[in-house]
């Protein structure tokens, strides 16, 4: 494996927390965390981002290998977690912090991320409009150590957050061929 193989994929999909599960078994993934991107403040606290007055998404960031996993299958699983259609939030969690987006790295990550978008919305699947935007990406802040892998750290708790956010029932009604995560 060499160095130009590595890339980097960034999404946000709300809670951080319930992002992490469903890329970290992929085959090629090297590296997932918990962070917040897309503001206007250095160095943001978990604290700071919840305000809603950094403009910060709290997000995910991939270091993944593209021999053996492609950012179409990283794009995949990400519209398969997320309510594309809710430009508001994701779920129980409302406010800026918790919008969707994917950020690029690259023209390539611009161009397949604009195709999946596109994609999904003629395949019907949702009745409204895809509001997911896809940005370029900006700094990338890591979260606080104790966000980092918050569902094995806490996994009660993060199960109770899953079924009660609605999120799980969401996922399982618009991707029923799916495997919930």
């Amino acid at each position: 494996m060499t160095n130009h193989n590595i890339e980097k994929a960034t999404f946000a999909g709300g809670c951080f927390w319930c992002m992490v599960a469903p890329f970290e078994q992929l085959k090629g993934l090297i590296k997932i965390e918990s962070g917040y991107t897309g503001g206007h403040v250095e160095n943001p606290s978990y604290e700071e981002v919840c305000s809603e007055e950094t403009g910060h998404y709290e997000a995910v960031q991939l270091t993944y290998n593209r021999e053996e996993l492609s950012y179409e299958e990283l794009l995949e699983l990400f519209w398969q977690q997320i309510d594309p259609t809710d430009n508001s939030g994701q779920f129980f969690d409302r406010g800026d912090s918790y919008r969707t987006a994917i950020f690029y790295h690259n023209e390539m990550q611009k161009e397949k991320a604009l195709a999946s978008k596109e994609a999904l919305a003629r395949s019907k699947r949702f009745q409204d409009p895809i509001a997911t935007p896809i940005l370029p990406a900006s700094t990338f802040y890591s979260a606080e150590e104790y966000h980092q892998d918050f569902h094995k750290k806490n996994p009660r708790r993060y199960q109770f957050y899953r079924m009660g956010s609605g999120r799980d029932r969401f996922l399982q009604k618009y991707w029923p061929e799916k495997k919930e995560k």
